[in-house]
């Protein structure tokens, strides 16, 4: 990550980016907004990416990793090397954008920054915008699983289900985990996970800034920084938000689960409580 532009970066903080003199040729913006909210307006210079493309989209786990050639597409696409410095942002809190950092983090590309609070605080605080498609200058990369740490399996899961440094960090909201609400063939949570709502980590009183005391929150609950966290929703998209917010945080053993709970809650053999 380049020195000088933090993980979070603040509105104010882009834009003195965008404005500087210095050789920022190497940032690429990526807006994973809406297209309608695209075409209508943007970060200036940002360049859309449809946050689908992010996933396989295939039934029966729609959530799961892309083939390496679809995300080969996208990295150049967007003129993605070994060199860029990547902005991300999206219009719901960080979901999407939190998505494409984790798949970022699995490629090798860790050189990536959150606009905190996303599209919603740089409109909503009066910062320009521009309707203008911008066209990326596309790359010749190539692709592999170089971080394989930040993925996780069910089978790798149910190995460390009830040992003291592994916690599962369930993003789903409340009638998901105890099994009220039911998107599988089975519902409920995976034995001792705890549940965290991927929202209430957003500050809708600060634009949907990640909260300031999500650290706190974390750690009360049982998900320290001294834990093996895997975290996951139904089909690792809320879960992009709160694998975003751990690395934010500096979290170093963080993890996603991408079948998330389309698969677990759908396999033989993976063990499920309720309640």
């Amino acid at each position: 990550m380049a020195a000088d532009i933090p993980r979070l970066l603040e509105p104010a903080q882009l834009e003195s980016l965008l404005s500087s003199t210095s050789d920022n040729h190497n940032v690429i913006i990526v807006d994973l907004c809406s297209d309608a909210l695209y075409r209508q307006k943007h970060v200036p210079g940002a360049v859309h990416l449809q946050p689908g493309a992010l996933m396989a989209g295939t039934a029966p786990y729609p959530g799961k990793l892309p083939a390496m050639a679809q995300l080969e597409n996208i990295i150049r696409y967007l003129g993605i090397d070994t060199h860029s410095h990547l902005v991300i942002y999206d219009d719901e809190g960080g979901g999407w954008a939190g998505r494409f950092a984790w798949t970022l983090d699995l490629l090798g590309f860790q050189n990536w920054s959150y606009l905190n609070g996303g599209i919603v605080a740089w409109i909503k605080e009066g910062f320009v915008t521009e309707a203008e498609a911008n066209q990326p200058v596309a790359s010749d990369s190539s692709v592999s699983i170089i971080n394989p740490a930040v993925l996780i399996s069910a089978d790798d899961i149910i190995g460390q289900l009830g040992q003291p440094d592994f916690a599962v960090w369930d993003a789903r909201s409340p009638g998901e985990y105890s099994g009220n609400m039911v998107r599988s063939a089975r519902g409920g949570h995976i034995p001792g996970a705890i549940n965290i709502e991927w929202t209430e980590l957003m500050d809708s009183q600060r634009n949907l800034r990640i909260r300031e005391d999500a650290e706190a929150i974390l750690s009360n609950a049982g998900l320290g920084k001294d834990k093996s966290v895997a975290t996951h929703c139904q089909s690792h998209h809320r879960s992009g938000f709160t694998y975003m917010v751990a690395r934010i945080l500096g979290y170093k053993k963080i993890s996603a689960y991408d079948g998330s709970w389309a698969e677990w809650g759908s396999l033989d053999h993976t063990p499920v409580e309720r309640g």
